[in-house]
């Protein structure tokens, strides 16, 4: 084990959040080693005794929004709900998470970072898919998703739908908030996989998830 201090250790967490932040404001390509621990009023020997340089800041960034996704997946997995409220809050989660980047900011990623933004998205979409394929099971068995169903197939439109929808350019022209396309994607999606009895779900918990949509959600 190096010198550095522990990646994630309780001073370290609040830097990476607000880095994060500053990221998603200016961009990467702005912001240098010496801009970020200015701002975060720190010096720079103080910064590199966690990183070596900005890509392993970004590769720690990465790191630490996969343990807030395991964390996430394992407060859910403690609930009592069912697949459909799961299925929503999971989604809901990506969606939120996606609406935020600014797209300058995904752009920086996969030209001067590739290698390491696609090692997150790889490690990310797996989980994700893994998690979905457990609810999809979850739902058959409750009744509230349809049998006969591709779960495979299913799986990767419903992500792909997740990711697509964020098109800047088709909200921008359609004037309608990312809000307004989730909650119609989602709606579709589980009218299209449910049985009866799940619609019937949907349908009582459907003014409360677009109450929560108004409200920013505070889930």
């Amino acid at each position: 084990m190096d010198e550095k201090a522990n990646s994630f250790d309780e001073k370290f967490v609040p830097m990476l959040e607000r880095i994060r932040e500053m990221f998603l404001e200016l961009g990467i390509k702005n912001l240098n080693m010496d801009e970020i621990s200015r701002k975060l009023g720190i010096s720079k020997k103080t910064l590199y005794r966690y990183v070596d340089s900005k890509e392993s800041l970004i590769e720690k960034i990465f790191e630490l929004e996969n343990l807030k996704w395991g964390l996430f997946f394992e407060g859910l997995s403690q609930q009592p709900y069912n697949a459909i409220e799961r299925l929503f809050r999971v989604s809901f989660r990506v969606h939120e998470e996606m609406k935020d980047i600014n797209p300058m900011l995904m752009f920086e990623l996969r030209k001067y970072y590739e290698p390491v933004f696609n090692e997150y998205l790889s490690k990310k979409r797996a989980v994700i898919l893994n998690k979905m394929r457990g609810n999809l099971e979850q739902g058959i068995s409750e009744g509230l998703y349809r049998a006969d169903i591709n779960i495979e197939l299913v799986l990767t439109l419903y992500v792909n739908y997740l990711v697509e929808m964020h098109n800047y350019e088709m909200a921008k022209l359609s004037n309608i908030t990312f809000d307004q396309i989730f909650e119609v994607m989602f709606e579709n999606h589980i009218r299209a996989i449910s049985t009866p009895k799940g619609v019937k779900y949907f349908e009582n918990r459907k003014k409360e998830i677009s109450d929560n949509l108004i409200k920013n959600n505070n889930l």
